[in-house]
């Protein structure tokens, strides 16, 4: 449905995305109608149809601006709840689960279904934006991952964030990877950026597609040597760069003992802070670091589910924010978080954080500025991530309508608090791309059947690979 005249009326609540006394509008006062012309927000207030306008029935709803997820792993979309994975902590699951089943992903019908599922399950979210750090790039590799990667999410309509990953040394942390995990020389991955960027990067404050520079981790996939290279090819092209850092204490005591520094020493050494740069995780810093992230202007992708599911720990989000870090929400791979989907992400966002600061310590509104107007903000989308006149309209508005809402006093409160919600309507860029919690056009059953063939396959294989070693 284009939104070229289009009326969302009788909003109930609205979120800005912004900080302070800005993030909620008081709708009684001032209305909480929105109008959207192409692709932008032309008025909020109260507002009259005009003449040929499409109204949208936001009565009892709750508008905010569209999650905007700035770190997640699509091609994991396949790789829920593996038990070989289910009960290990980051550096062993690596190995028994990405790494392990990075072999069933060399061809491009795989990739596109777990693309495809990963993105369904965060539009009906309330995710318009999504960074794929997507690191399944290797030599020789039979098809293009980044073209299917935005295909997918041009199909659906989200915006798409790739950071363009790989390695270019094999981790030692790995055990028996598959060739798939081979590594790629320097030049293998920086020209596979490069023809990235050429081909997809757009620069705009609105865009659809960007490419980021984004090598699995820092310290564990690339030599040294190659970081100072690959940061300022990125500069160069004008991309930002993004990794994994500090997710865990093997990081930290990686650095120490290999290059007699903290991860943050490390990084900065190789010119890898700085407000074009974000990391996931950094769930283990101390203050010093704290305080040089933030000076740096560098971002921070907080994936409260993974960590907790991993037992990495909880990342110091409320000492960052009150530093001035640039601290956004991200899901991290569905391999890591079997709950894959913005909502969940906001709702343990807002509990964890109380259970270890107190209740002070996050508020709805922090949850919301972190998972919208932040988000954009780290990935350098400036009209995007805010409900404000002029801003691009990616747009949620959730009828908070079933018996999890029944008795709620502020329905404001409800996709944060309540931990589920139904998106009524989701619009990206004035298009509506969810309408009463469906994607029109999707064939649901019909994804779901190439999601559980595809499981099946990789379920099958790793059977037979398992009575081969059983002698079987």
């Amino acid at each position: 449905m284009l939104a070229s005249g289009l009326l969302i009326q009788g909003a109930a609540a609205l979120w800005t995305g912004l900080e302070g006394a800005a993030a909620r509008r008081d709708v009684a006062a001032l209305g909480g109608d929105v109008r959207v012309r192409g692709r932008r927000i032309e008025a909020i207030g109260r507002l009259k149809p005009e003449p040929g306008e499409t109204v949208l029935d936001a009565s009892g709803c709750v508008l905010m601006p569209g999650w905007v997820n700035t770190h997640h792993h699509l091609f994991q979309s396949l790789l829920k709840g593996v038990p070989a994975g289910i009960d290990l902590e980051l550096v062993p699951w690596l190995s028994a689960v990405p790494v392990a089943y990075r072999q069933h992903f060399d061809h491009e019908a795989v990739l596109r279904t777990a693309a495809r599922v990963g993105l369904v399950e965060l539009l009906l979210s309330g995710c318009t934006t999504v960074a794929d750090h997507q690191y399944h790039h290797y030599p020789d590799m039979p098809f293009d991952a980044s073209a299917a990667v935005f295909d997918e999410a041009a199909a659906l309509g989200v915006r798409m964030v790739m950071a363009r990953g790989g390695q270019t040394q094999a981790r030692a942390i790995d055990v028996n990877p598959p060739p798939q995990c081979k590594p790629e020389t320097l030049e293998q991955f920086m020209a596979g950026v490069e023809r990235d960027a050429q081909r997809f990067h757009d620069s705009a404050p609105d865009a659809m597609r960007r490419v980021v520079s984004a090598p699995t981790t820092p310290t564990w996939s690339v030599p040294p040597e190659h970081l100072v290279p690959i940061a300022r090819q990125a500069r160069s092209l004008g991309l930002r760069l993004h990794s994994h850092l500090s997710e865990t204490q093997d990081y930290v005591r990686y650095c120490r003992e290999v290059h007699g520094c903290s991860p943050v020493d490390f990084v900065e050494r190789h010119e890898w802070l700085g407000p074009d740069v974000w990391f996931a995780h950094m769930v283990h810093l101390s203050d010093e670091e704290i305080a040089r992230v933030a000076a740096s202007g560098t971002g921070v992708a907080h994936c409260p589910q993974s960590n907790c599911r991993l037992g990495s720990g909880i990342a110091p989000v409320v000492a960052m924010r009150a530093a001035g870090v640039p601290v956004s929400l991200a899901v991290d791979g569905a391999a890591s978080n079997e709950a894959a989907d913005m909502l969940s992400e906001a709702h343990l966002a807002w509990l964890l954080h109380r259970a270890v600061g107190g209740a002070q310590a996050m508020g709805v509104a922090d949850v919301v500025a972190m998972g919208t107007r932040a988000g954009a903000q780290v990935l350098g989308l400036e009209a995007v991530g805010s409900l404000q006149v002029g801003q691009q309209a990616d747009i949620v508005v959730w009828s908070p309508d079933d018996v999890a809402h029944a008795g709620l006093h502020d329905i404001a409160l409800a996709p944060v608090v309540s931990g589920r919600c139904r998106a009524r309507y989701v619009l990206v860029a004035g298009v509506v791309r969810v309408q009463e919690g469906r994607v029109p056009g999707l064939d649901m059953a019909a994804l779901q059947l190439e999601a559980a063939a595809a499981v099946a396959h990789m379920q099958a294989a790793a059977c037979t690979a398992g009575n081969r070693r059983g002698g079987g």
